[in-house]
């Protein structure tokens, strides 16, 4: 094998840590949206809290709360989450890769 063919492998092998980034925090924040949001639309029976176990994210995410602003805010903190476990994601596999024999 050439030196190219090892420099092409390792290339093609490499992810984006940026795409990896937005796909994780993409993935978080919409679902802590959705989640939000669908406790909301079904409401709770006669005088119950909506969403009691959902609610317990205040305790992580200061400004949370099960109602659409506390959604929006939810999609924040998730999105910055999430981006920075799919970085570290792909950022520690390339490391990995580039350290690997070809």
């Amino acid at each position: 094998m050439t030196e190219s063919d090892a420099e092409l492998r390792t290339a093609i092998r490499r992810l984006n840590a940026r795409a990896w980034g937005l796909a994780g925090g993409l993935v978080l924040a919409f679902g802590l949206f959705l989640a939000t949001n669908i406790l909301l639309l079904e409401g709770a029976p006669n005088g119950a809290e909506v969403g009691p176990t959902l609610g317990l994210l205040r305790y992580f995410l200061p400004g949370y709360s099960v109602s659409f602003g506390g959604s929006l805010i939810g999609f924040v903190y998730m999105f910055v989450i999430g981006y920075a476990l799919g970085r570290t994601v792909g950022t520690v596999y390339n490391k990995l890769v580039d350290g690997a024999p070809s």
